[in-house]
């Protein structure tokens, strides 16, 4: 069973904003263009990497090239993002009965403001933010370095077992999210994990 929690982390993509489909909607345009297919077999090889992209479907462009037109189009469709069915409701939670959270994910600077610019008072909430070009993130997740050095910057930082994390990563923190468990964050119990339950 779960055990009681302090602390919380969050990752973004999926989790508190609906952007995993605008990955998809932007390599479709892409390849719409060549007449091929972005497939939901070709989405689970390639996890956006580019040459990849490039050499299954044998597009004619290249690497640098898919790179910048993509950058260009997530550009127009990451200020799109909404938040996440349950994410405002649990956050202001939390935020009301003063139980630290933060995030962490693998966006880079650039790509994250894109993102939470319709959302900067509901992200202005969080305790702290680690992003993928944070001088302390060394590796990328399913490394566990980023949520580790997450957890550090909580003021005290909590043991790493009193952390409910959302990915399943060799760090001693709780998972949850990743996990069968829930379907969304409108499921999550904080009665479960020792924190007040909604009222």
């Amino acid at each position: 069973p779960p055990q009681p929690i302090t602390h919380l982390i969050f990752d973004t993509d999926g989790l508190l904003l609906d952007t995993e489909w605008l990955y998809s909607v932007l390599f479709q345009e892409i390849c719409d263009f060549y007449e091929k297919k972005y497939s939901w077999v070709v989405k689970s090889l390639v996890m956006e990497a580019a040459q990849i992209i490039i050499d299954i479907l044998q597009l004619l462009m290249s690497k640098e090239e898919l790179v910048e037109e993509s950058q260009t189009k997530l550009k127009e469709v990451f200020p799109t993002a909404v938040l996440m069915p349950g994410a405002e409701n649990l956050i202001v939670h939390l935020q009301k009965h003063s139980i630290p959270f933060a995030m962490a994910t693998s966006s880079g600077s650039a790509s994250l403001d894109m993102k939470v610019s319709r959302h900067k008072e509901f992200f202005s909430l969080f305790s702290h933010i680690m992003r993928g070009d944070d001088p302390e993130v060394q590796h990328r997740k399913p490394d566990p370095n980023i949520l580790l050095a997450c957890a550090k910057r909580f003021s005290p930082c909590p043991p790493m077992e009193k952390c409910l994390v959302e990915a399943t990563l060799a760090t001693r923190m709780q998972v949850v999210f990743a996990t069968p468990v829930l379907n969304s964050l409108q499921d999550f119990q904080p009665e479960l994990f020792g924190l007040l339950p909604y009222e």
